[in-house]
C-alpha cells in the first residue's frame, strides 16, 4: 500500500534509483569504483562528471543541457530492462547490485538470524522459481473464493476493512501520518485510490492522438488475459474486464487531478468518528478503525467528494462488478509474486504497453525491488555498514551548514518581503532538521516471521507487520527519529510536518557527493541538493507549513501576492517546454520541484563563493580546460543527464510533479546572471533571461 506520505517525496523521481560514479575527470567512466573490503561484489560504472562526455559542437549559452549531456544521451539510449536512464539511474544499478551481493550472502548462511535471516528468507523463496512456477495460483486462491462470496455491501464493506488490515490497500489509501493542525501526533489519513491507470485524465479523455483510449482499450484487453490466466473463460473475462473500466471510470470522475492534489487543503480534511460514520452509512469509519486494530475520536478524509462516491457505489453498484473489480487487482496486485504467466501479463501492460519498456529486469533484481518494499531498512542496516564511509557523512554536515549559512543571508536580504513574514521565514529556518545516510536508531523487525516455505507467505507477512507498525502510531506523539527513504535509496527529501531535510547514504556518490573532487562539482551537484531540499520548505506547498510543522499561514497577504506574482512567471517559463510531440511541460503540476531547483542552485552557488573566498580562490582557475565556476554548473547538468522512452515520458508529463530531467538542467541557470557570466553569455542567448522573463524568487 502507498500511505499518503503528502508532500515527501522531493528530489527526483521513482524511490530507489540508484547511481554512482567518480574516477578523476581524466580517467575513463567504465573504470570501476573500489568496493569496501568486507564485500566481494564488483559495482558497475560511476556517473561522475567527465569532461570527455562534454559535446563541444553545442554551446552552454544556447543549451547547458546539449552541452553537457548531448554526447552522453546520444550514445547511451534506454537499457531494454528500463523506461529512463540517467544519473539516478546509473546510481541505482550500483546500489542493487551492492544490495544483491548482501542479500545473497544472506541466503547462503545456514545460521542467519535477526535481520540477516529476514533478508535471506525474501531472497531465497523469491529466487525459487520452480517452486512458485508449481504452485500456479494457489497462493491467493482462497482469497479469490472469499471475492466469490461477496453479495452485498456488507460483504465488499468486510472484505475491504480485511484487505486493509492485512495490508491491502484496496479502493483508497490509509496510513499515518502527522496531523497537519498539530504535526506532535499522528492520526490516519484515507486517501483517494483504486485506479490502474496513472491518473483520471486516463479514464476520461482521448488524449493526444487519441493516446488515451488507446490505453483503456489495451487495459481491457489486459484485465481479460489476467482473468483467464486465473481460470475465467474469455467470454465471462471479457465481460468482467469491461466492468472494471466502467467501475474505474466511475471512481475517476470522483477522483482529483495530481495538480489539485498538490494544494495541502486537498490532502487534509479532519472528521470525527462520528461525523465520518453519519457520511458513510455503508461503510462504517469506525469498524474500519476497529478492524485494523486503531484506536481513535477522528481522522482525515483527505477527499470528501471520493469517498462519498465510494460510499454510494457500495450501495449502488452490483455485488458482480465489485467482484471483478476486487478479483484483478487481487491478481494484479499479487502477480509478481506467482507463476510467470501473471507477472508476464501484468509486465505486458503496466511496463511494456503503458511505459514503453522494452524487456522485464532480470529476476533476481525484481526480487531486490520486493525485499526493498518489504524489509527496506533491514537492508539498509547491512548496506552501510559496508558502503557508506564515516568521512562522507562528516563532509556531508559541514556542507549541510554551509548551505543553511547562504540560505539565512538570502532570507535576510530579501527585498520583496516584509519583515514580519521575513521573522517567520527565519524562525522556520531556524527549525530546519538536517539526517545524513541513516537513521540514528534502527527499526526493530522482531514480531516478522519469516521462513523459506513460501515467496508469497514471506510477502503476505511483511505486508501485514509493516501494516501494523503503521497503525500503532496513531494517537502517538510523532518519532522523529524515523526516515521516510532507506539507506540505499538514491533520493532525498523534505518533509514540512517535521520540517526535515534527508539524504540517503545511496545518493552521497557521484555526481552528487564524492569527498575526493573539487569544491565546484560538490557544491553543483549535493550542494545544490541539500538547497533544494532545504527551498521546498519555502514553496508553493512547504511556504504553507509553519517552523513546528503545522498547516498554518505565516505570511501577510501582500507578502503572499508578492509571491505568488513571481511564482507565477516559472510557472509560464515551465509551460513554454516542449517535451514531445507537442506536449508540454505542466508548469503548475511541477511548480514546488522548480522553485526548489531555482532557489537551491542559487544558494549552492553563493555557499561555493563563499567558500572560494575563504580559499583565497576567485573560481576562474581551470581544471581539465574548464572554470571552477564553470564546473559548478557544468556538474548541475550531469546530475540531470537522462533519457526516456517516449511513453514513460508522456506518463511523467500528466502525473510527476517533477519536470523532465532535460529542462530541470537548464531551468535555473537561464534564470541566474552568474552562469551568464561564468560562460561569457549575451543578452539574447537562450540561456539568458532577462527582464520580466527572469524569475527571482528565493
Amino acid at each position: 500500500m502507498n500511505t499518503p506520505k503528502l508532500l515527501l517525496l522531493s528530489l527526483s523521481i521513482t524511490a530507489a534509483l540508484v547511481a554512482c560514479q567518480k574516477p578523476t575527470d581524466a580517467e575513463a567512466s567504465t573504470a570501476k569504483a573500489d568496493a569496501p573490503a568486507a564485500s566481494n561484489v564488483e559495482l558497475p560504472p560511476l556517473a561522475a562528471f567527465n569532461v570527455a562526455d562534454l559535446d563541444t559542437s553545442k554551446n552552454a549559452c544556447d543549451n547547458l543541457a546539449d552541452f553537457v549531456n548531448g554526447k552522453w544521451r546520444a550514445a547511451n539510449p534506454v537499457p531494454g530492462d528500463k523506461t529512463s536512464w540517467g544519473s539516478f539511474e546509473m546510481l541505482a544499478e550500483r546500489s542493487i547490485a551492492a544490495s544483491h551481493g548482501i542479500a545473497e550472502a544472506a541466503a547462503a548462511k545456514q545460521d542467519a538470524s535477526g535481520i540477516e535471516k529476514l533478508v535471506g528468507d525474501f531472497y531465497a523463496t523469491g529466487m525459487d522459481e520452480a517452486k512458485i512456477e508449481a504452485a500456479g495460483i494457489a497462493p491467493i486462491q482462497p482469497l479469490l473464493d472469499r471475492i466469490n462470496t461477496l453479495k452485498t455491501p456488507a460483504d465488499i464493506a468486510a472484505y475491504l476493512r480485511d484487505a486493509h488490515a492485512a495490508g491491502r490497500g484496496e479502493v483508497f489509501a490509509f496510513g499515518a501520518e502527522s496531523d497537519f493542525k498539530d504535526s506532535s501526533r499522528k492520526i490516519g489519513y484515507a486517501f483517494q485510490g483504486g485506479l490502474s491507470l496513472p491518473e483520471k485524465a486516463y479514464y476520461l479523455e482521448d488524449g493526444a492522438d487519441g493516446k488515451y483510449k488507446a490505453i483503456r482499450e489495451a487495459f481491457v484487453k489486459h484485465v481479460s488475459k489476467q482473468l483467464q490466466n486465473a481460470g475465467i473463460n474469455a467470454a465471462d473475462a471479457d465481460a468482467q474486464a469491461a466492468d472494471v473500466l466502467a467501475f474505474e471510470t466511475r471512481l475517476a470522475k470522483a477522483s482529483l487531478s495530481p495538480i489539485e492534489l498538490r494544494n495541502p487543503e486537498n490532502q487534509y480534511h479532519y472528521v470525527s468518528m462520528a461525523d465520518a460514520d453519519k457520511a458513510s452509512p455503508n461503510f462504517p469509519w469506525s469498524a474500519f478503525f476497529k478492524a485494523n486494530g486503531v484506536q481513535a475520536d477522528g481522522f482525515s478524509l483527505s477527499q470528501p467528494k471520493f469517498f462519498a462516491e465510494f460510499d454510494k457505489m457500495l450501495a449502488d453498484v452490483p455485488a458482480a462488478q465489485w467482484q471483478a473489480y476486487l478479483r484483478i487487482h487481487a491478481i494484479d496486485g499479487f502477480a509478481p509474486f506467482l507463476a510467470a504467466k501473471f507477472g508476464d501479463e501484468r509486465f505486458d501492460f503496466f511496463s511494456r504497453t503503458l511505459r514503453g519498456q522494452k524487456e522485464q529486469k532480470p529476476r533476481w533484481k525484481r526480487v531486490m525491488d520486493t525485499v526493498e518494499g518489504s524489509a527496506g531498512e533491514a537492508l539498509g542496516q547491512l548496506y552501510v555498514k559496508q558502503y557508506f564511509p564515516a568521512e562522507s557523512k562528516a563532509q556531508m554536515e559541514t556542507l549541510v551548514r554551509n548551505l543553511s549559512d547562504a540560505l539565512k543571508a538570502r532570507i535576510e536580504q530579501l527585498d520583496w518581503m516584509s519583515a514580519e513574514t521575513k521573522a517567520k521565514a527565519m524562525e522556520k529556518w531556524a527549525s530546519f532538521t538536517p539526517k545524513i545516510g541513516y537513521p540514528d536508531k534502527w527499526r526493530s523487525w522482531d514480531g516478522l516471521a519469516t521462513s523459506r516455505d513460501g515467496y508469497l507467505q514471506n510477502v503476505m507477512a511483511a505486508s501485514k507487520f509493516n501494516h501494523d507498525f503503521d497503525m500503532a502510531k496513531i494517537g502517538k506523539p510523532v518519532d522523529r527519529s524515523e526516515w521516510g527513504m532507506t539507506p540505499q535509496t538514491v533520493n532525498a527529501y523534505y518533509n514540512p510536518l517535521m520540517n526535515e531535510i534527508v539524504f540517503p547514504a545511496a545518493i552521497l556518490q557521484p555526481p552528487f557527493f564524492d569527498p575526493k573532487a573539487d569544491p565546484a562539482l560538490n557544491y553543483g551537484g549535493i550542494g545544490a541538493v541539500i538547497g533544494h531540499e532545504m527551498l521546498h520548505g519555502y514553496d508553493d506547498q512547504g511556504s504553507q507549513f509553519d517552523a513546528k510543522g503545522n498547516f498554518n499561514n505565516w505570511w501577510t497577504k501582500a507578502d503572499m501576492d508578492g509571491f505568488q506574482s513571481r511564482t507565477a512567471r516559472l510557472v509560464k517559463q515551465f509551460d513554454g517546454y516542449e517535451a514531445i510531440d507537442g506536449l508540454h511541460v505542466k508548469g503548475e503540476l511541477t511548480l514546488g520541484e522548480n522553485i526548489a531547483d531555482l532557489g537551491g542552485l542559487g544558494v549552492s552557488w553563493d555557499a561555493y563563493q563563499k567558500a572560494l573566498k575563504e580559499a583565497g580562490k576567485t573560481g576562474d582557475d581551470k581544471i581539465d580546460g574548464y572554470t571552477e565556476n564553470q564546473r559548478f554548473f557544468m556538474n548541475w547538468a550531469t546530475v540531470w543527464r537522462r533519457n526516456f522512452t517516449p511513453d514513460e515520458l508522456r506518463v511523467r508529463l500528466n502525473t510527476d510533479p517533477h519536470a523532465p530531467a532535460h529542462f530541470r538542467a537548464i531551468g535555473a541557470p537561464s534564470n541566474m546572471p552568474a552562469f551568464a557570466q561564468a560562460f561569457g553569455c549575451k543578452a539574447g542567448d537562450a540561456m539568458v533571461r532577462e527582464g520580466d522573463a527572469r524569475v527571482v524568487i528565493w
